[in-house]
């Protein structure tokens, strides 16, 4: 029998490499600016075309690489970041396991220009899947050129599953953020297109935050910093009434490094517990330091996932800091300093003798007198209310009709309504008899079916009604939510939205649907790009059904909406006049029957 087991060629290898380590242009971008990083760089330039499908070029003025190295950068597992297995336990640096370079070339067209400053000449190398076009001497500034054309132009399938140039740009922009976020005395330009995104100068952390996110958030921004023997905790975290109802602006950094870390995630909500709704997300930017040693950032080929060797006391240490923090700015009043106004602060006169203060009092007062025309403007009279014939009241009680705010009134417990009909529990579910039992219905679930209908109705006829706002709300969005917002625009335009652009990533909100009146307008806008861009849309998928589903969960009323009889009837009734009453516009149960059997089984 034949030997039927083969070593695959380097450049299947790399493919396969690639299919983990590149995912989509945002990772191209994330592993060239780490190792522009790596290289001490000051200032590094992006320039991407088409959301990165046809170019991504960066360009840094880092030390660059010899001819040699230059060669060998493209070989899998070729690094300068480690000797030895050990050296995994002390790494500082972003990329060490020597494999992006190896994959990126083997799913595009790379050009690269590089030289070191000691060097007269540079070095050019053109890569095309894997193979080493050319290579040669060239004149070139110091530092590296790294020119990505074409990717997966030769995984057809990979190309194929990319989503939009909006949605892409929006990856490669968080990217961007993140590493911006962690290196603040790095300058760094961003462009698409040719359009300038960002020019981000050095600077400090705080500076940093505030022209990657808006000037709006300085105020919210409270300092964090906290030092044990296990771990240094630095950075902002934003007040709770400037939480938004979008989870964006939350980072974890270890190390310099941006990570993912759900249990350190829970920490920070357990922080703020009862301060903020159910569907609020504060913003944080907290950056850890620790011994390289105690950690394992090994385990995850984009090495955002990162283990901890003392990660309940981490847990325990961000919780307590961030309380401590929170409670500083609670009780610490803060000062205008910019009043015109004098404080009006008593200084005592040493010409003067002080005096106590006095009272004067009535000695002829006497407050279990039956008279009270004594001192009759200083003292208000009391009389005693009229209660003859309270027992009228009752008559004929068990025949008078309940009004609707009587029958809403009875409750099984603070969160529950009741009526002959209808019950509404922890104001989350809305119960009704029905021939074969008992029928549950999840209110926000139920509201978002009925808005979705709606709104796909006005986006395919193109029917609206808008509410002009007597005062037009401005916001400002980062320049990844802006890309997304425009890609939107055309059909919120259609349901009703009328909404201008004002300058780079600036928008104003002069109206919106007649049906959402009364809503936040900017609240209504950041949980709509939330939901959009958080909204699975297969390639069958219309773009205006998506803008449905995301606007029908923003405007949805929430769980702790506590609904009157009216109002309950009113849901059941639109609810049942949709084409598709059982099921939200993400699949989700609406309604649920218990029948009678498992009712009087519960009773045995």
């Amino acid at each position: 029998m034949s030997d039927i087991i083969q070593l695959l060629p380097d450049s299947v290898a790399n493919q396969i490499a690639a299919g983990e380590v590149i995912q989509r242009p945002a990772s191209v971008v994330k592993e060239l600016v780490e190792n522009a990083i790596d290289a001490e760089s000051t200032e590094i330039k992006i320039h991407i075309k088409d959301a990165g499908k046809s170019l991504i070029q960066i360009s840094d003025n880092g030390k660059g690489m010899s001819e040699t190295d230059a060669r060998l950068a493209f070989e899998r597992h070729a690094t300068s970041k480690i000797r030895a297995a050990n050296d995994l336990f002390t790494i500082r640096t972003m990329g060490f396991r020597g494999e992006a370079l190896a994959s990126i070339a083997a799913i595009a067209h790379v050009d690269l220009l590089t030289r070191q400053a000691t060097e007269e000449l540079g070095t050019h190398i053109q890569i095309n899947g894997s193979v080493v076009e050319t290579q040669e001497a060239a004149s070139c500034p110091n530092g590296s050129n790294f020119s990505i054309k074409n990717l997966f132009y030769n995984v057809p399938a990979r190309r194929k599953f990319l989503k939009s140039d909006n949605t892409e740009l929006k990856h490669i922009i968080t990217e961007f953020q993140r590493i911006a976020l962690a290196n603040p005395s790095v300058g760094l330009s961003l462009y698409h297109n040719n359009d300038q995104l960002y020019k981000l100068p050095s600077e400090n952390r705080r500076q940093r935050i505030l022209h990657l996110f808006g000037k709006n958030l300085n105020p919210s921004l409270t300092p964090i910093h906290v030092e044990t023997s296990i771990v240094t905790i630095k950075g902002y975290i934003g007040k709770p009434e400037y939480a938004k109802k979008k989870a964006g602006e939350q980072f974890f950094y270890v190390n310099e490094r941006y990570m993912r870390h759900p249990y350190f995630h829970k920490a920070v909500s357990l922080a703020y517990d009862k301060l903020l709704a159910n569907d609020q997300y504060p913003l944080y930017f907290l950056f850890i330091e620790v011994d390289p040693a105690s950690i394992d950032i090994n385990i995850h080929p984009t090495k955002t996932e990162i283990k901890f060797e003392e990660a309940n006391a981490i847990f325990q240490i961000i919780r307590a800091s961030i309380k401590e923090a929170l409670g500083k700015f609670n009780i610490t009043p803060s000062l205008d300093f910019e009043q015109t106004d004098q404080l009006n602060i008593p200084v005592l006169d040493k010409n003067k003798t002080a005096q106590l203060p006095s009272i004067e009092l009535d000695p002829t007062y006497n407050p279990f007198a039956e008279d009270k025309k004594h001192n009759s403007n200083q003292y208000p009279q009391h009389h005693k209310t009229d209660t003859e014939g309270w027992e009228q009241l009752y008559n004929n009680f068990d025949q008078a009709p309940q009004t609707e705010t009587q029958q809403s009134s009875l409750n099984f417990d603070d969160n529950t309504q009741s009526q002959s009909k209808f019950v509404q529990i922890k104001n989350r579910y809305i119960l009704t008899p029905v021939k074969s039992g008992l029928m549950i219905i999840d209110q926000q679930r139920a509201h978002e079916r009925i808005l979705f209908e709606h709104f796909m109705h006005l986006l395919n006829e193109q029917q609206s009604s808008t509410q002009q706002s007597l005062f037009p709300s401005s916001m400002d969005l980062d320049a990844g939510d802006f890309s997304i917002f425009r890609e939107m625009l055309p059909d919120l335009q259609h349901i009703g939205f009328d909404i201008n652009e004002l300058s780079k990533n600036s928008i104003s909100i002069l109206g919106v649907p007649a049906e959402l009146t009364g809503e936040n307008p900017v609240s209504l806008i950041e949980s709509l790009i939330e939901n959009y861009k958080n909204t699975q849309q297969s390639a069958t998928n219309e773009i205006n059904e998506k803008v449905a589903q995301a606007l029908a969960k923003s405007a949805a009323i929430s769980y702790s909406k506590n609904l009157s009889v009216l109002e309950m009837q009113q849901l059941i009734d639109k609810l049942f006049a949709c084409y598709t009453p059982n099921f939200s516009p993400d699949g989700k149960t609406i309604v649920s029957i218990m029948n009678k059997e498992e009712i009087e089984k519960r009773f045995l």
